[in-house]
């Protein structure tokens, strides 16, 4: 008589892949997984979400307990199913919330395969060949950016925020040598755009720096840093005794896609270096999370256009190549595959333009010795993971393969091409007005207006003039009445899925100016979906104008 666990382990291996082939058990485990994707497809319809949206239950799901025994793998599957109810399609035409992407089928299948076998990037032991998939990778986007993927190297990591933080703890590193063995002994600034990424406070933070340690410098009307400002703040800063760690260049706003001045920037750097003898020079990091995408124009023949892309999309392309090109400027760069190239959470790339930088990060081999014993490709010796999936890798090179310069080139037109043809018909309408006009990629913000307000005026009035400051504030929050109306509508699969930002960018008198946004990044967006975003909004403007009359008629 067996021992009751064996005959449970005996159970339990058919939820595993079989390690030796087993042509029976091999085709349960497809069929598994094409049960499940069968039962996904069950929850969709023409709305731009999964199944239905509810209101999730956390006090429920905090009363969960572990069952004693184990249920069938086809039990827990239908189960896992239905938590992706409600769930957006971000690939829907009418999904246009924030900056994620839908991802391929070729980036779904790389990130699986290693998921199946556990590889591991720590290094070549623990994931063979998964290892040149990285490399590869990073040589390719090295390219792409204009690095030398001879001199440069990338690790994949665990999102934006990791990119950066990579990029300002080897900053910290070179403007204080020994920090990683004796720990940070004096105050050191990040210097980024007012409009950069939280992110630059998260590092500042986890870091040991400080929130108060980051330097935000105003940006232009375009979300642009002001070079010229910077310089005064650097210089400032300098001359006050103070150590700058690192400068960060914005390479593509989350909220309005504004682009930082890289040349200018890299300029400023070695004029601080001259100026100030800085034995140290700041690190100059590119968080180009979002716009790196862009580069592959770098080598496009506008003038040929053999894309046959429209005019108004080739001067917003041409635009953004213009400040794309210079990213070889800067020390590091962070990307993000699953933003603008296309793949599943989480595929982000620390690149860095002098691998041997990495060696101010490297740990000693005697400080992990069951690691590291045969093979060549240890990136775990300077990594801040030890655990690190090798499915972003994958993913991001599924999708440089499948594309190729051509097909994201596509990609990016048409979904650019949406955003603009969205401008227009914004711009056409009395109530309704482009905040971002000067930026050019995928998102456009723009306000709307009661009936009755010139919206040529109102915008300039409202971000410069303090005695607007009751209209801002009384229009910031029609906005917001308009979009939850928007929002609710949404939730029941009507109209559209946008967002919304509660600071756009301040205005001069310091205010916080709301905007609606629409960030287009579906492949399947055509211009009836641009089209329901027009009727999204009039319709909750009807309902608003209803609601405010049946107020005012109560009072």
């Amino acid at each position: 008589m067996t021992a009751p666990y064996v005959d449970l382990v005996h159970t339990l291996r058919q939820a595993f892949p079989q390690p030796v082939s087993d042509r029976v058990h091999d085709a349960y485990f497809a069929f598994s997984v094409l049960r499940t994707l069968d039962q996904v497809d069950a929850l969709k319809s023409r709305q731009p979400l999964l199944g239905v949206s509810e209101v999730p239950d956390y006090d429920l799901a905090r009363a969960q307990v572990m069952a004693d025994q184990p249920r069938l793998l086809e039990e827990v599957s239908r189960q896992l199913v239905g938590y992706l109810s409600g769930m957006f399609i971000w690939g829907h035409p009418r999904a246009q919330i924030n900056v994620v992407p839908p991802p391929t089928i070729a980036s779904i299948i790389g990130g699986l395969l290693p998921s199946i076998y556990n590889a591991n990037l720590v290094s070549e032991e623990s994931s063979r060949r998964v290892a040149v998939a990285e490399v590869e990778a990073a040589a390719m986007t090295s390219r792409l950016v204009g690095y030398d993927p001879s001199q440069s190297a990338g690790v994949f990591t665990f999102g934006g925020t990791g990119t950066a933080l990579y990029g300002v703890r080897l900053a910290i590193e070179k403007v204080f040598p020994g920090t990683m063995q004796q720990g940070l002994r004096q105050p050191a600034a990040i210097v980024c755009s007012e409009r950069s990424h939280y992110a630059c406070k998260t590092v500042a933070g986890w870091l040991g720096l400080g929130f108060d340690n980051v330097v935000s410098v105003p940006a232009d009307g375009n979300n642009e840093i002001r070079p010229c400002l910077a310089e005064t703040l650097c210089r400032d800063f300098l001359k006050n005794g103070g150590t700058i760690a690192a400068l960060i260049a914005t390479m593509g706003t989350t909220d309005a896609f504004g682009v930082d001045d890289l040349v200018a920037l890299h300029g400023l750097r070695d004029r601080l270096v001259d100026e100030f003898g800085l034995e140290r020079p700041p690190h100059l990091h590119a968080d180009a999370v979002i716009g790196w995408a862009w580069s592959v124009f770098n080598d496009y023949d506008f003038d040929a256009n053999p894309l046959g892309f429209r005019g108004r999309t080739v001067r917003a392309l041409a635009a953004v190549r213009r400040k794309m090109q210079s990213l070889h400027l800067a020390d590091s760069i962070g990307i993000d595959f699953h933003k603008t190239g296309f793949t599943p959470y989480v595929s982000s790339l620390f690149l860095v333009k002098r691998a041997a930088d990495l060696a101010h990060l490297t740990r000693s081999r005697e400080s992990m010795p069951y690691l590291f014993q045969s093979g060549v490709y240890h990136p775990g010796e300077y990594t801040l993971e030890t655990s690190r999936s090798a499915s972003g890798a994958m993913s991001a090179l599924a999708n440089l393969l499948l594309f190729g310069k051509n097909g994201l080139r596509a990609l990016l037109g048409h979904v650019v091409s949406m955003a603009e043809t969205l401008r227009e018909q914004l711009e056409a309408h009395a109530a309704t007005t482009v905040l971002n006009r000067g930026n050019f990629g995928p998102v456009t913000l723009f306000r709307v207006y009661p009936d009755g307000v010139d919206t040529f005026a109102m915008p300039e009035l409202e971000q410069t003039r303090a005695d607007h400051r009751e209209q801002l504030r009384e229009y910031n929050r029609y906005n917001h009445e308009l979009f939850d109306i928007i929002q609710s509508e949404a939730m029941r699969g009507q109209g559209v899925v946008i967002s919304l930002t509660d600071c756009y960018r301040e205005t001069d008198y310091g205010e916080p100016v709301v905007a609606l946004k629409s960030y287009i990044l579906s492949p399947f967006a055509e211009e009836e979906a641009v089209g329901a975003v027009l009727e999204s909004i009039w319709r909750a403007r009807q309902i608003l104008a209803e609601r405010r009359r049946m107020t005012d008629s109560r009072a």
